[in-house]
């Protein structure tokens, strides 16, 4: 893919770049200066894609797991060569700040790595049969053998590195992939499909569709001969998708609304409030795993509150493209807009905004409140974005009640020097995942990765992904007389 500014890129399926159709203007969430512009592919388009997959089927569950481990260590080492390009393309789609576009490349290489090992270590089990009188010459082979065809439906933020956690284990697992890229952020996950190709995986077994969303929920929902789909997005229509998708596996990475809790045991508020800023705000709090609620132990709750605002005050906000900037827009204007009106409707309902919450355009000063109650909004509901609440709780048990009363649950972060707090959190918390000594915002790629509630279904992390891209197959066999 060779992208210009303004100038009109292809979707990818069977190897090639096809440019007939009409176009999608993508354009730059910092200025709103045309990117460029990408072909939407039609029904006939993700038809024609399904019918290479499922031809591609025997030659990817073929390939040896030397050849696939070859793949996607190629993929990560191109990466590695091309990692100015992708930051680039991320920092222009996304309007993700340049540091952390490069980190994102980064990631992607972990997950790509992490994948190839994977697929070496891709096995199965022998199973004793011989444990009834008759049977003493049978025994049994389990295997893993790839489910089929999958459609993968990534978001915006994150738009090499999520791409990458649906392909790198399908690739992994011998799976056939169609990917529905966000239609903010194609660019990035065009180019991936070229290193893709490149590598050597086979061209049949790979299509990138730029596709409206009636198209998209034909995919999912009417075309049986897809066996998987795997969807991050919104939760509303995560749950939407799977209701409708019949027999298919359906696997879901939706919201959440992260709670980190600060114990009077811990010592290094410094360090707390430093981490809880960046983790709230950067990339403009546009992560599902970005801390929202923050509850402090009332003896340190006011010293914690004007650390956090002193260390927020030093965040640089502005063009993402440029090295010292630690967030940038939002994705789009109507986000920026709602999440203004979220902060105004919580403080005329009572809670107090104690730093920032201002708009111009799709920039929102990072903003912090207190004083917020169940019911509204930004304490209920996922703000994905520049958007903090910290209240303060008297009772340990009080705190993790606070951190369950949501409908999320996707991770949660707790710092105390307690371990049978630290314990009691880990059997209590209804979160997929609970990061002691950090935020939530923490997550390592190869680590298994979801939630609970209407956060999800299932988990991502490369063996978690590859076991859901498979099933279990059972041989038996019984000795020759």
């Amino acid at each position: 893919m060779k992208m210009r500014p303004g100038s009109q890129t292809g979707f990818l399926l069977c190897g090639k770049e096809w440019s007939d159709g009409e176009a999608l203007e993508v354009r730059s969430p910092w200025d709103q200066g045309l990117i460029g512009k990408v072909t939407i592919a039609k029904r006939a388009d993700a038809r024609e894609a399904v019918n290479h997959a499922v031809a591609s089927l025997r030659r990817t569950r073929a390939l040896p797991r030397w050849k696939r481990r070859e793949i996607l260590e190629d993929i990560a080492a191109s990466l590695i060569t091309q990692k100015d390009r992708f930051a680039n393309l991320i920092v222009a789609e996304a309007g993700k700040p340049l540091r952390l576009a490069r980190t994102e490349v980064d990631r992607a290489v972990l997950t790509f790595k992490t994948a190839a090992e994977e697929a070496a270590r891709l096995g199965g089990e022998t199973v004793p049969l011989d444990l009834t009188e008759g049977n003493e010459n049978r025994w049994g082979l389990v295997q893993r053998f790839p489910v089929g065809p999958i459609l993968a439906i990534t978001p915006f933020n994150f738009p090499l590195n999520l791409v990458a956690h649906k392909v790198a284990p399908a690739i992994a697992a011998g799976c056939p992939i169609l990917v529905k890229p966000s239609p903010q952020t194609p660019f990035t996950a065009l180019a991936l499909g070229e290193v893709i190709l490149k590598a050597g995986w086979p061209e049949e077994a790979l299509a990138v569709l730029p596709l409206e969303n009636t198209d998209t929920a034909w995919l999912a929902e009417k075309e049986d001969r897809i066996k998987l789909v795997s969807f991050t997005g919104s939760a509303k229509v995560g749950w939407d998708l799977k209701a409708h998708s019949g027999r298919k596996r359906v696997l879901l990475e939706l919201g959440g609304n992260a709670a980190l809790i600060i114990h009077s045991d811990y010592r290094d508020l410094d360090g707390a409030a430093e981490w809880t800023a960046h983790a709230a705000f950067s990339h403009a709090g546009q992560s599902c795993i970005s801390v929202q609620r923050v509850f402090v132990d009332k003896s340190i709750f006011q010293t914690f509150l004007w650390k956090l605002v002193e260390v927020t005050g030093k965040l640089v906000a502005g063009d993402p493209s440029h090295e010292a900037t630690d967030l940038g827009p939002l994705i789009r204007p109507g986000e920026a807009e709602r999440i203004e009106s979220w902060i105004k409707e919580a403080v005329a309902a009572g809670a107090r905004l104690i730093e920032g919450g201002e708009r111009k355009g799709n920039m929102i000063t990072p903003a912090i409140l207190t004083g917020s109650k169940t019911g509204m909004k930004i304490r209920d509901e996922e703000v994905f974005g520049p958007v903090v609440v910290v209240e303060p709780y008297t009772d340990f048990e009080e705190a993790l009640a606070e951190v369950n009363h949501s409908r999320f649950g996707l991770q949660a972060g707790l710092l105390t020097r307690d371990a049978g707090r630290i314990l009691t959190a880990y059997r209590e918390l209804e979160v997929g995942a609970l990061i002691v000594g950090d935020t939530p915002a923490w997550r390592l790629d190869p680590m298994p990765y979801g939630g609970v509630k209407d956060s999800g279904l299932g988990r991502e992390g490369i063996r978690s992904a590859i076991e859901e891209m498979t099933e279990p197959r059972m041989l038996v066999m019984t000795g020759m007389s």
